[in-house]
């Protein structure tokens, strides 16, 4: 897909499918190996010339329809022969990144054929492109984690490695970021206009491909249907994440009021029971008193 489809040049106003549809995300990767292995050497801080192979797991047919419930997006990719790489684009904070996350991530660093030895494991790589901040208490636009000594930081394996880009911290990239492009692939993917891709991709014969391969996307009506299905299901992700989060405030603030309510009812019985003890005390004193001649 290096040259232009027709109407590209001339396109303006919205976006309607953008690269943050997993779906067209998925199509994009998976049929351009230009774009592809360029997102890969960045995100690796790897060269281009070093990338020689990547094969995809997981392709499919673009414009067939897929399970939304049941089909993962991620592109399952084989580096080199020598690496397993999982790419994702997740537009909807679920609040359950870091653990699914870490779980595809285990399964993919289980890549042992039967009986072959512990040594010969693939390094497993899964990295995050996320529409959201991860952790808003510390931001940060790419990081990328190991397993490794909490005391000397000393690193146990350099084979697990989890990363996680955010569309929202563009500007906190660092220089290193913008030396491998990170900062301009991120804005490309951010980009909701066709006049801001071309702005950004400007001069990039990568990210030129990239958008030309969205435009052609957007113009195929299949591909625009299980887009358009893809996003039905992310907004219906997010009612229900946003009914469970209202239930689960409503329940807590109910708890919380009964909970007052069992203190206020404790205090009270305390309270009566003081004044019965009070009561018991005084009866006593009383029964001393008449029953104790002078």
């Amino acid at each position: 897909m290096t040259n232009a489809p027709a109407g590209y040049e001339q396109a303006t106003g919205k976006i309607d499918y953008t690269f943050t549809n997993n779906y067209m995300f998925h199509i994009i990767l998976q049929e351009n190996e230009l774009v592809l292995k360029g997102l890969i050497s960045s995100l690796l801080h790897l060269p281009v010339e070093d990338i020689s192979s990547v094969v995809i797991k997981n392709p499919i047919i673009p414009g067939a329809a897929i399970d939304m419930k049941e089909f993962i997006l991620d592109l399952y990719i084989t580096l080199n022969n020598n690496t397993e790489l999982n790419l994702e684009m997740q537009i909807n904070n679920l609040f359950n990144w870091p653990d699914r996350s870490l779980s595809y991530l285990c399964r993919t660093f289980d890549n042992l054929c039967r009986g072959q030895d512990y040594h010969l494991t693939k390094p497993a790589i899964h990295i995050g492109i996320l529409d959201f901040t991860l952790f808003p208490d510390i931001p940060e636009f790419y990081a990328t984690y190991k397993l490794l000594n909490v005391k000397n930081h000393h690193i146990f394996n350099d084979k697990f490695i989890l990363s996680v880009l955010s569309l929202k911290e563009i500007e906190k990239a660092t220089s290193e970021d913008k030396e491998w492009g990170l900062d301009t692939w991120a804005r490309l993917f951010a980009a909701k206009t066709w006049r801001d891709i071309k702005m950004i991709a400007k001069n990039n014969e990568i990210l030129t491909s990239a958008s030309k391969s969205l435009y052609e996307y957007n113009s195929d009506w299949l591909v625009r249907e299980q887009c358009r299905a893809r996003e039905d299901f992310e907004c219906h992700e997010r009612t229900v994440q946003k009914r469970l989060a209202e239930l689960e405030a409503t329940l807590a603030e109910k708890e919380d009021t009964l909970a007052k309510k069992d203190n206020t009812i404790a205090e009270q019985d305390e309270t009566i029971s003081k004044k019965e003890l009070r009561i018991q005390e005084l009866e006593a004193l009383l029964k001393n008193q008449i029953t104790t001649p002078n």
